[in-house]
């Protein structure tokens, strides 16, 4: 398929998520247009365009069959991304979805052939990965500020999006939970800054059999609790290094930072994960104190959807996308195998493998890709 000076996006499920989305393709990433949205209720898509002012709203069948739709961006609740990822493809688009890329493995390797029988891109969120605080965090890695990385840790915890998710109940689903819903996010920004997990073990727990809702508008209801709402991982990486993960819906308050990585010539704190942007400091073993590193890269505001102009910018000039298929089903492998190994009582290892995505150049200005 021909892909235009703009890759025509057109994207499936208008709900909380879909409009930064739509705001960065108008107002960041030269490269992209939304042309049609669509959603399984209508009302939202029609709310989402004329707010944004997107030109089509179609059916998810009319929108996939569109000849001027390029890449479908897959905004779905997560129990319906394989099945949506398969059908763009077979309509011969390319797709880009938010994460994770599924809720199983099989669904995920069906829509990583379906994708190279067609030979077609399959891309994932998330894509903080690329936003300055994590692409500095990799140049001082790469540029051996901390020597050879040694040890990680990761924790994100907090007490659930039941007290500010409009709709909070598919969290607590199968498909759900802490490590499916945040883990993406914490585990990419592993992959991309030590490299790919060989072999994972961890225990997990539900913690409350249901959840009050506090948010509107479904304030006061209960939710079944049907995913573990805590996890505590230990991931072997490739290279050696041994990092410790936590995530949980079960926590009220602490004072762990998301990430840092140990090296054997000094220590790196990592921001959130979950934005672009964030506070770098190192402390070297020479050094006394920590100290703050400004960031290298440009895009520290809010710009989900560059995974997305990444990939459109690597279709038009035939090279790798770094939101892959590939990563996000790597990441996908590790998150699952945690409750395989707290379900068994062993260490898990890990089949699938990828290659770390290359970092983003020196130089770019927000909303550049290359």
């Amino acid at each position: 398929m021909k892909i235009s000076a703009k890759t025509r996006v057109g994207i499936v499920g208008c709900g909380v998520i879909s409009g930064i989305y739509v705001k960065n393709c108008q107002q960041v990433f030269r490269n992209l247009e939304v042309i049609a949205c669509a959603d399984l209720i209508h009302p939202r898509a029609e709310a989402c365009a004329k707010e944004y002012g997107v030109p089509q709203v179609l059916s998810i069948q009319e929108l996939l069959a569109s000849p001027d739709v390029d890449i479908v961006l897959n905004l779905t609740p997560p129990k319906a991304h394989a099945a949506l990822a398969l059908a763009a493809l077979r309509a011969g688009k390319h797709i880009y979805g938010e994460k994770p890329l599924a809720t199983c493995l099989e669904d995920g390797s069906k829509v990583l052939e379906a994708a190279r029988r067609r030979a077609l891109r399959v891309g994932s969120a998330p894509d903080t990965f690329l936003g300055a605080g994590l692409q500095t965090c990799r140049k001082l890695i790469d540029d051996g500020w901390i020597g050879k990385p040694i040890a990680a840790t990761a924790f994100m915890l907090n007490h659930g999006p039941e007290s500010w998710h409009p709709d909070p109940a598919f969290f607590y689903q199968f498909g759900g939970g802490p490590m499916l819903d945040m883990g993406p996010y914490y585990l990419t920004a592993l992959v991309n800054l030590i490299g790919p997990i060989r072999r994972v073990t961890g225990s997990s727990r539900a913690s409350f059999p249901t959840r009050l809702i506090t948010s509107e508008p479904r304030f006061g209801q209960r939710l079944k609790v049907e995913t573990p709402t805590h996890l505590s991982g230990v991931l072997d990486f490739a290279n050696g290094a041994v990092g410790t993960i936590v995530t949980s819906f079960d926590v009220w308050g602490h004072h762990l930072l998301c990430i840092e990585i140990h090296g054997s010539e000094g220590s790196l704190q990592v921001p959130d994960p979950n934005t672009f942007g964030g506070e770098i400091k190192i402390r070297r073993a020479d050094a006394k104190e920590w100290q703050p590193v400004p960031h290298t890269h440009g895009n520290a505001e809010n710009n989900r959807g560059i995974g997305l102009a990444d990939m459109a910018h690597a279709i038009a000039t035939r090279r790798p996308h770094r939101a892959s298929g590939d990563l996000a089903y790597h990441v996908l492998d590790v998150m699952l195998a945690f409750q395989d190994a707290s379900d068994t009582g062993h260490h898990v290892e890990i089949e699938s493998a990828c290659t770390r995505p290359a970092p983003l150049p020196l130089g770019l200005r927000t909303g550049e890709v290359g």
